[in-house]
């Protein structure tokens, strides 16, 4: 009956034990908070609701030990439940000053944004003579590169004008080059045809040759041989 009733005492214990620890590392997460406000009102929730836990987890544990047949182990638990008290209580004092410090430094946080932006507020003043004079500055530049700009439309205009001149020279060219290509086929077949005639003139002229030579050959014959 006594090994039963150990089950839970010690199940009881852990949980004891692990919202302990949680409590510990909330209350670290509450010191590092760097703010704002809602964010730590959300962690004390938190560390709220695991207090709770703890709590009921302790009075479980104290009813048990009152429950316990043998004097001896009722003493113990009730030793072990004393020191989860006082284990509680020194986590709600570490509670308390992490959030007293977490407030301090947000406090201060909130100052220092504000006379950061009443020195801003003074920048501003103090600069504005120095704004004006930079616009002015910026106004001249602006004018320059406006006349700069209106240089470089006019020196374009010369340019687009250059190149319409250079391309109608270009397409004057390309007309002349296509009438002249056409003269130089024209004339290509006119040589081709003259070489042609040659060809047949050289040939008619050697055909008549060889007649002609025929002719005499056969005259020679008849008056030199006429017995052939």
């Amino acid at each position: 009956m006594a090994a039963a009733a150990s089950v839970p005492v010690r199940v009881c214990h852990q949980e004891i034990v692990k919202f302990d620890l949680e409590i510990k590392a909330a209350v670290q997460d509450i010191r590092d908070c760097p703010g704002p406000l809602s964010a730590l009102t959300e962690l004390n929730a938190a560390v709220k609701e695991k207090f709770h836990h703890l709590r009921g987890r302790i009075q479980e544990l104290e009813q048990m030990a009152k429950e316990q047949d043998k004097e001896s182990e009722k003493q113990a638990l009730l030793r072990e439940v004393e020191n989860h008290k006082k284990q509680m209580l020194s986590n709600q004092a570490a509670w308390r000053k992490a959030n007293l410090a977490c407030k301090i430094a947000i406090d201060n946080s909130e100052k220092d944004q504000l006379l950061q932006g009443r020195d801003s507020l003074r920048q501003r003043k103090t600069t504005k003579e120095s704004l004006a004079e930079s616009a002015s500055n910026i106004t001249e530049s602006l004018m320059g590169i406006s006349r700069m700009m209106s240089q470089q439309v006019q020196q374009s205009e010369e340019t687009v004008q250059t190149l319409a001149n250079s391309s109608r020279t270009i397409l004057e060219a390309n007309e002349e080059f296509k009438s002249m290509s056409g003269t130089i086929q024209l004339g290509r077949k006119l040589i081709t045809k003259y070489n042609r005639r040659e060809l047949t003139d050289k040939l008619l002229i050697f055909l008549a040759l060889a007649l002609f030579l025929a002719t005499v050959l056969y005259i020679l014959k008849k008056r030199l041989f006429p017995f052939l």
